[in-house]
């Protein structure tokens, strides 16, 4: 091998070796870059920023004739149990007329692999199941970090129309509850995630 030819690899192997170096690394990063969060995982995450708080609501919207709930009654969110893919949410209601709790209710929204599933769990005060509960559904429809839909398959089965259940969170602002009718709320609660009130009681079967 000629001088000169021995030159040059003492040259151009150092620069060879660096840029196959910074190769590796542009490939090594490409790898492990996450892909990007899906809408219902930062819904999720939104409404597990506030576990451990409990917050203040109001009713908004009521079907005509129906008092199951009325604009007077206080009512309270608790998001009380959360885990990495599961989050249950008490929802207490204080009857105004008279002064009475129902501890009832507790809203269950489970994160899976391709989207978040809500049920509502009912219990009696002695902690056992209501006859009607773990009813609800599965994400379907609009799917926005703010908003979930889900669709209840019996109630839009049976009148032909959507039904179903909208849940939006603004973290730190507003998480809202209700149900849809078509387009159209049919039941809406907003509460107020600015100020946090003391937590209440264990909802009924959950203490």
């Amino acid at each position: 091998m000629s001088s000169l030819s021995k030159r040059s690899n003492a040259v151009f192997s150092p620069v060879l070796l660096i840029v196959l170096v910074l190769s590796a690394c542009g490939q090594s990063e490409e790898h492990t870059t996450p892909p990007p969060t899906e809408p219902y995982q930062a819904w999720f995450t939104a409404m597990a920023s506030h576990c451990g708080n409990a917050y203040a609501g109001g009713l908004t919207t009521m079907p005509p004739g129906d008092d199951m709930i009325t604009f007077d009654d206080h009512l309270v969110v608790h998001f009380r149990e959360c885990s990495d893919d599961v989050l249950k949410v008490p929802f207490h209601i204080q009857t105004v007329a008279d002064g009475q709790w129902d501890r009832s209710r507790t809203w269950i929204i489970t994160r899976h692999d391709d989207g978040l599933e809500l049920r509502h769990d009912h219990r009696k005060p002695n902690g056992s199941h209501d006859e009607v509960t773990m009813y609800g559904g599965f994400q379907y429809g609009v799917n926005e970090a703010g908003v979930q839909i889900f669709q209840s398959v019996p109630r839009t089965e049976e009148t032909g129309i959507f039904r179903g259940w909208r849940l939006e969170v603004d973290p730190g602002v507003r998480y809202t509850y209700g149900t849809v009718r078509g387009d159209d709320w049919s039941w809406r609660i907003d509460f107020d995630l600015t100020e946090p009130i003391d937590p209440p009681p264990a909802p009924w079967g959950h203490e």
